[in-house]
């Protein structure tokens, strides 16, 4: 992979309910997830510098589905379901988490698995215990801070670090704001090591 990452393909491929039913294409993927609106679309389509490539919504629980796109014909990014306040039967939750447990274990060629979190607010159950969940299947996982925008720049270091403690990070969470455009380079310097 070279140092420059250009994107000069970016296109939604297919839906799953399930990763059994995984049919496309073996590539390197990228797998984003993080708490219902935590803005996983808009970190999706602000580093792909799309707008409208992956659906945005400020309905929490939007997501419901393992979204498949692909990436220069190279390389897959993967929008799985939210976790955490949903506004969705307790049934439905507890499928997501079993379906993203069975994604974890099975999914061909996961580089690397992507968490969201909040910023302005400390990582939630929900986010320990999927930060819990990826390390039993040893995958390499990243951090971000996401929605930088919305607090004051001299708590954003607090901020970090307070993530990195909760969540017993063996490195920092990357800022970032969809709004600003910040830490776009520092998230694409990781997921290029990975590829």
């Amino acid at each position: 992979m070279t140092e420059k990452l250009v994107v000069k393909s970016a296109q939604y491929v297919k839906s799953f309910i399930n990763i059994r039913d995984f049919d496309l294409e073996v590539m390197p993927s990228i797998a984003f997830i993080g708490r219902s609106n935590v803005g996983k679309s808009s970190l999706i389509n602000s580093l792909l510098n799309r707008k409208k490539l992956v659906k945005t919504s400020s309905t929490p629980g939007k997501t419901q589905m393992i979204n498949y796109f692909n990436i220069n014909d190279r390389f897959y990014f993967i929008d799985l379901p939210g976790y955490g306040f949903a506004k969705v039967p307790v049934q439905v939750k507890a499928n997501w988490m079993e379906m993203i447990e069975i994604f974890l274990q099975r999914c061909p060629d996961l580089k690397l698995i992507v968490q969201l979190v909040d910023i302005r607010h400390p990582p939630s159950k929900d986010d320990i215990a999927f930060q819990q969940l990826v390390r039993k299947t040893d995958r390499h996982y990243l951090v971000v801070a996401n929605k930088t925008d919305k607090i004051k720049r001299g708590q954003v270091n607090k901020a970090t670090n307070d993530i990195k403690k909760v969540l017993s990070l063996d490195h920092m969470p990357i800022p970032h704001s969809a709004l600003k455009k910040t830490g776009q380079e520092n998230i694409w310097r990781v997921i290029r090591e990975r590829l």
